[in-house]
């Protein structure tokens, strides 16, 4: 139904995306996530061109939109949308809302938009609504006309841009509910969402947005359950990171013991538990540097788990095959068993490292 290719977008100081690539097959109810700031609205409107791609293709029912000659306006007459801030006209009515669409765009009778708008509303449970002007509604009551207004023209796809996240939380569930109700009638959606257990109990596909396109992408088990990369794992488990690169043997042991102070303060984590990864974090290096001469590569991530308190201290480094019971001494390896909940050790052969241990401080 929907295919982009190479799509691109460029602002003055930022580029949202780079080279985003994907196919939205009918039927599908596709949730975008990511950290903010990666282009996941942006998206959203480079696929009804209210902003227009700077480069790239996109497809929709096989006829090419980014072309100059294509008629937009007709196509999105296929495509509704539903925006964070609703978007209503604040002079009509309800039903007028609903009913502008069809009756402008498509030339529809007075007495059927009607009709069919009143059907929509009963849908999205608010019929009694329909003399109300939207100041007279809450947020989730307008957000629920939004979207009956999108349906109204109905169309092969409905695009949603974050419908709940203007919302007081005591109003998200009735606009997921109504949302649900479309994904089960087998209404094709694409949804930028930041609330994450609704994305996997109601999508069939999830495309997380990072370095300016899909960076993966997957059902909802793969993404929520296994996600094969690390910043798609990192930002489902909300893990906050601070990472160091070491090359050569010289490292500002002060300056990273400092930056360390200030993530474990920034992430409330315990006195107890913050000393122990000092200890961990300056032992490990330091056999690591001392060890053996052919290490010239160290790659360091300390990850803070939100749920669980967490600590996981994630060391790469290359030269030889080298666990690291094998550094340095047995005082040095029984001190840092003595600090931790458990230590994995794995040959790693990615940008160019050998060597990976894994080293688990729980709270």
């Amino acid at each position: 139904m929907i295919r982009l290719e190479h799509v691109s977008k460029v602002y003055p100081n930022v580029t949202p995306l780079k080279d985003v690539n994907a196919e939205i097959n009918a039927g599908d109810v596709i949730s975008v996530i990511g950290p903010s700031g990666t282009g996941k609205s942006t998206l959203l409107r480079c696929i009804n061109l209210l902003e227009r791609p700077d480069g790239g293709k996109i497809f929709f029912e096989d006829e090419e939109i980014t072309n100059p000659k294509c008629n937009i306006h007709k196509i999105r007459q296929k495509m509704g949308m539903v925006f964070q801030l609703f978007n209503l006209f604040g002079n009509l009515t309800v039903i007028e809302n609903i009913m502008l669409a069809p009756v402008k765009l498509k030339g529809e009778s007075r007495q059927s938009a009607y009709e069919n708008g009143m059907s929509l509303l009963r849908m999205v449970g608010l019929p009694d609504k329909y003399l109300n002007y939207p100041d007279q509604l809450s947020g989730g009551q307008k957000q629920r006309i939004a979207i009956a207004r999108a349906l109204a023209m109905n169309p092969d796809v409905i695009l949603l841009d974050e419908p709940t996240s203007a919302l007081d939380p005591t109003m998200v569930g009735e606009v997921q509910a109504v949302i649900r109700e479309l994904a089960r009638s087998g209404k094709t959606m694409i949804i930028v969402t930041h609330e994450m257990n609704f994305a996997r109990a109601i999508c069939s596909r999830v495309f997380y947005l990072d370095e300016g396109s899909i960076y993966e992408e997957g059902t909802p088990d793969e993404i929520f359950t296994a996600p094969k990369r690390e910043k798609t794992r990192r930002f489902i488990r909300r893990l906050q990171v601070v990472e160091f690169n070491i090359v050569g043997k010289v490292f500002d042991f002060p300056g990273a013991v400092s930056k360390i102070d200030t993530f474990c303060r920034k992430n409330m984590v315990g006195r107890h538990q913050s000393n122990k990864l000092h200890l961990v974090f300056e032992e490990l290096i330091q056999q690591i540097l001392l060890s053996s001469p052919e290490v010239n590569k160290v790659h360091a991530a300390i990850e803070h788990a939100e749920e669980n308190g967490e600590i996981c201290f994630d060391v790469r480094y290359d030269g030889k095959v080298m666990p690291p019971e094998e550094l340095g001494d047995k005082l040095s390896y029984s001190l840092l068993k003595a600090k931790t909940s458990e230590i994995q050790y794995m040959p790693d052969d990615s940008e160019g490292y050998t060597n990976r241990v894994k080293i688990l401080i729980r709270n």
